[in-house]
């Protein structure tokens, strides 16, 4: 059975990561991580920026490892190794060879350096990580996916349908953040805490979907409870701990946070639609190639004099427009499709 609130959620998602790289350009450290960034800050950015840095990221591992069980449904080992290949590798291999090359140009003219052509994962740290997963995970995967009325996941879908067993998933997260000790949190991308973190979120997104409906009926009855965790905790992180929150504190605010948009998510998001069917195959690309409409729109926009607000919604227009223009193009183009990920026509 397909669950159209994981759609909604990995669109969503992608596009809460669109509005979050925009926002960075507007932040004086921007160019420290490699944006371009505007001469004329907008603090403010930075309060909802920060609420959304502890789970963004992490909500896409979830949602990740909800779709490979249901992609296991119909394949077995080699064959869903071969599909995220072609889904996962390829397009990662291509971006880094090709699309990050292009925003890094953009950047080095931007500010007069040498033009240069450099590789890198770039944004698309994310999608190595997931094939990573899927072939580390896959034999663990694959035993509960075929004993779904075993010993051991009784134990889990037992242990998950009730909300006393979510404290069992915030003490592997919690236990993480004290093991690894990142500075920040949020330094996700190409670090031993974003792959730990990842895979971790990834295998309990996985669980979450093999605990069937139990699960999900838990969830909604806990969802208001789950909303003011996560947002009581971000209140504490903003006006008391600051730049020194705990990292306890932190893993478990991310945790509450995705636990409530899960829980509103499956009650409210679980229907299919013609704008989910076309946005939830825009996403993967808009993924790939919005940093290059971002960099673009950057050099461009932030030499007009306009208030740094209205920058903000230039640039943030200018980037969809340039993406969703690009997804039109992709989808036509068959070669083009299953290098960003899209199933062939």
């Amino acid at each position: 059975m397909r669950r159209y609130d994981i759609d909604w959620l990995r669109v969503i998602a992608i596009g809460l990561l669109l509005i979050y790289h925009v926002a960075i350009a507007f932040q004086p450290w921007g160019v420290m991580i490699g944006f371009i960034a505007n001469q004329k800050p907008w603090a403010a950015l930075w309060t909802p920026m920060m609420m959304l840095n502890t789970w963004r990221i992490p909500l896409l591992f979830f949602v990740s490892g909800m779709g490979v069980y249901f992609a296991m449904h119909k394949r077995n080992w080699k064959q869903l190794i071969t599909e995220r290949a072609n889904r996962i590798l390829m397009p990662f291999l291509f971006g880094m060879f090709v699309i990050v090359p292009a925003h890094i140009f953009i950047w080095r003219y931007h500010y007069n350096m040498k033009l240069l052509y450099t590789w890198s994962p770039g944004h698309l740290w994310f999608l190595g990580n997931i094939f990573l997963y899927v072939l580390l995970l896959s034999p663990i995967l694959f035993y509960l996916k075929r004993h779904e009325e075993g010993v051991v996941v009784r134990v889990i879908r037992k242990t998950l349908s009730h909300p006393l067993g979510l404290l069992v998933v915030a003490f592997v997260f919690i236990l993480e953040v004290m093991l690894v000790k990142p500075v920040p949190f949020e330094l996700y991308a190409m670090t031993r805490h974003g792959f730990i973190l990842g895979m971790l979120a990834f295998f309990f997104g996985f669980c979450f979907v093999l605990s069937g409906q139990a699960f999900w009926q838990m969830l909604q009855r806990w969802r208001w409870v789950f909303i003011t965790l996560g947002f009581g905790l971000f209140l504490l992180r903003l006006y008391y701990f600051g730049m020194n929150t705990p990292g306890y504190a932190v893993a478990t605010e991310s945790l509450a946070w995705v636990l409530a948009i899960l829980a509103f998510g499956s009650r409210y998001l679980n229907k299919p639609g013609k704008v989910l069917s076309y946005l939830s195959e825009a996403a993967y690309p808009v993924y790939m190639v919005h940093m290059i409409f971002l960099y673009l729109g950057s050099h461009i926009i932030f030499q007009w004099s306009v208030p740094a607000p209205v920058q903000f919604v230039l640039l943030l227009v200018f980037t969809l427009t340039g993406c969703l223009g690009a997804v039109e193009v992709i989808r036509r183009v068959k070669w083009l499709r299953p290098l960003f990920g899209l199933k062939g026509t």
